[in-house]
């Protein structure tokens, strides 16, 4: 059975402190005045949105069960959630360039002090988010997505509190934007990586580390096999690989049959990380009475 029920629980931490964070950036950005701190808790409102989301679609992917009509469940709730949180990074990110134009042409007087210490707060909670979310987010791109949030905030942080010491100790106002620029070219990179696996996955394109002819030999390097082809190799969501394929094997009894796919599926388990396959075994020089099908092997 795939389960992920652990996944839920770094999420609601990190949602619980990216909603804390964001209600602190923005009291403290109308108390000093600061248009980077109310911009960054803007960006921590839609991090605390799309964490709300994926929490919410890791609900709903593992309490829903299968039913005629959705087969696989609700699983895909997770990588649309993921679509939607790459996308919500690009948006982010076209705002905090805006923001750095404006604010470029009309730099804005704030009160420095109170702005490093709300920034400095808000990257130690950012840093510890990302620390919650960072084991996860090679398993999972829901939790990628989320990570790569948190972790713009984190970044953004920074920014804040080096552009706060430079007008503190220069009165240079042009740094915020300037630092802001280079803020949301960081985002756009992991927004774009976010997508371009969640647009493969709804592709049904063969997972990034899977070689399609490594997978091919290692089939056929089992004793009773003979060939395979028509493979197609997907993820139904992170984490969770399918595989159907017709394998060619060497005359055999009906019986020796169920052994010979227990071999076949241990080695994809091992060696590929595929725990669904469906084989459909075919015997050349058998007769159609004598051939083996598999069942579906879960």
């Amino acid at each position: 059975m795939h389960e992920h029920r652990a996944d839920q629980k770094p999420l609601f931490i990190a949602l619980s402190i990216t909603f804390l964070m964001m209600i602190v950036e923005f009291a403290g950005g109308l108390l000093s005045n600061s248009l980077a701190l109310v911009s960054d808790a803007g960006h921590m409102l839609t991090d605390t949105s799309v964490l709300a989301l994926a929490l919410l679609a890791f609900y709903i992917s593992r309490k829903a069960e299968a039913t005629p009509e959705k087969t696989f469940g609700y699983h895909r709730l997770e990588i649309l959630s993921a679509l939607f949180n790459g996308a919500a990074l690009l948006m982010v990110a076209g705002v905090i360039l805006f923001e750095s134009y404006q604010r470029y042409l009309h730099p804005a007087q704030v009160h420095s002090q109170l702005m490093l210490v709300v920034a400095a707060a808000g990257l130690l909670a950012n840093l510890l988010g990302a620390w919650v979310l960072s084991s996860g987010r090679s398993e999972n791109l829901n939790i990628k997505a989320a990570f790569w949030h948190i972790l713009s905030d984190a970044v953004s942080s920074v920014g804040v509190i080096v552009g706060g010491l430079i007008i503190y100790f220069t009165g240079w106002q042009a740094v915020d934007p300037i630092l802001g620029a280079l803020i949301a070219l960081l985002i756009i990179r992991g927004a774009c990586d976010i997508l371009s696996e969640a647009v493969e996955i709804l592709l049904e394109a063969t997972p990034r580390d899977i070689k399609l002819d490594e997978v091919i030999e290692a089939v056929k390097g089992i004793e009773g096999v003979r060939g395979l082809h028509d493979v197609h190799i997907w993820t139904i969501t992170s984490g969770f690989r399918a595989l159907a394929a017709h394998v060619e094997i060497e005359d055999a009894q009906v019986s020796a049959c169920g052994e010979l796919l227990e071999k076949i599926n241990r080695r994809l388990h091992d060696k590929f990380n595929i725990d669904h396959a469906t084989l459909q075994l075919e015997c050349r020089n058998c007769s159609a009475e004598r051939g083996c099908i598999s069942p579906h092997k879960h």
